[in-house]
């Protein structure tokens, strides 16, 4: 029973912004530095689980140790026949009978069971079926908390942490949240991990992060694989193997649609960042952002089209993303210089290309 995580990214962010003021700037050969740099501290993006994969073109950087998209894997030996009790609850539920697993569940979460004492909880957050009842819901979750139900205790630190249905409580929360990773909720590892960095800014909290921010990534969290590959990729004592691995999870975040990473990825391609340059890739990742709604991207795309940058140079499309970033509120007097310069018919283009654009 998936439960998305419902924190951001900012205390990350915030955290390596600051640790990577300390330091140099990724410099580009042969490219003007106002090109393509990292971008800036803007408001982050909020952690889901629910992003769908992007259409269109999605570069590939190989196979990689932790990818092996494509690879054939070696045949499963046969299951044997499980013949251990069926969970009847969870597969009611599993199956959209909200109603039959509420009954099946009750009396065992009456009786202790941690896991029947989540689903209700998990049943009444949603209103799945039933009249949505938030202080019930949180009763419930916490009842599976104290049994030590991972999921159960991830969901309970966020209530409390919130305040919804139970007095606000951030040392309990706090406690719940590090006791849901520890035993190995991947969103509760990737919240543990932002806890950390929250109170301990700097080189200090992303070495503590660290680990957990590794086992969430581990579990596919695309918000964890970012934070993975930016860590791997700036502090200077890690392994020199965990070094190499950074673009690989990099590439991981980006192709599960998370628009920052995509964003990333497309300047690293085009610094040299983590691997050779390849200026083909980047502006191919930075489209796909671009198109995805990224304004960052959107803005990096205007001036790899007017530098001819992994494309050929599109005076249009330059101005076509320009306008779009622009009208988002990312101000460039580089690209506004730009935009006064060419002809009024491809203006009037622009604009309508602007106004013709869709996310996708």
């Amino acid at each position: 029973m998936p439960i998305p995580p419902a924190r951001l990214l900012k205390y990350f962010l915030a955290g390596m912004a600051a640790f990577l003021a300390a330091g140099p700037n990724v410099a580009m050969a042969q490219v003007p530095d106002s090109v393509i740099s990292q971008p800036g501290t803007g408001p982050a993006s909020t952690f889901r689980t629910d992003r769908p994969s992007s259409p269109g073109v999605q570069p590939s950087d190989g196979v990689g140790v932790f990818d092996r998209m494509g690879a054939k894997l070696p045949d499963l030996p046969p299951e044997k026949d499980y013949k251990g009790p069926i969970d009847e609850a969870y597969g009611a539920f599993q199956r959209g009978y909200y109603l039959t697993a509420m009954d099946k569940a009750l009396p065992r979460a009456q009786l202790g069971d941690p896991a029947a004492q989540t689903l209700i909880g998990e049943i009444l957050s949603q209103g799945l079926g039933v009249k949505k009842d938030v202080k019930n819901a949180a009763f419930w979750y916490g009842k599976a908390a104290e049994g030590g139900d991972a999921a159960a205790m991830f969901k309970y630190a966020l209530i409390l942490m919130e305040g919804e249905g139970v007095p606000r409580d951030k040392v309990k929360a706090d406690d719940y949240m590090h006791k849901a990773a520890e035993a190995g909720n991947p969103s509760a590892e990737f919240n543990w991990a932002q806890l950390l960095i929250a109170d301990n800014p700097g080189e200090k909290g992303l070495k503590l992060a660290l680990p957990f921010y590794e086992k969430s990534a581990e579990q596919g969290i695309a918000d964890s694989q970012y934070a993975v590959a930016q860590i791997y990729a700036t502090l200077k004592d890690l392994p020199e193997e965990k070094k190499k691995l950074a673009r690989e999870w990099m590439v991981r975040a980006a192709r599960a649609g998370f628009d920052t990473a995509q964003l990333d990825l497309g300047i690293w391609f085009v610094n040299g960042v983590g691997g050779p340059k390849d200026y083909v890739k980047g502006f191919e990742w930075l489209k796909l952002a671009a198109n995805g709604g990224n304004v960052a991207a959107q803005n990096k795309l205007a001036h790899l089209y007017i530098n001819a940058i992994g494309t050929a140079p599109n005076p249009i499309e330059a101005a076509k993303w320009y306008v779009l970033s622009r009208r988002a509120g990312l101000a460039d007097p580089a690209l506004e210089d730009f935009y006064l310069g060419i002809e009024d018919t491809q203006q009037k283009a622009a604009i309508d290309a602007a106004n013709k654009f869709r996310r996708r």
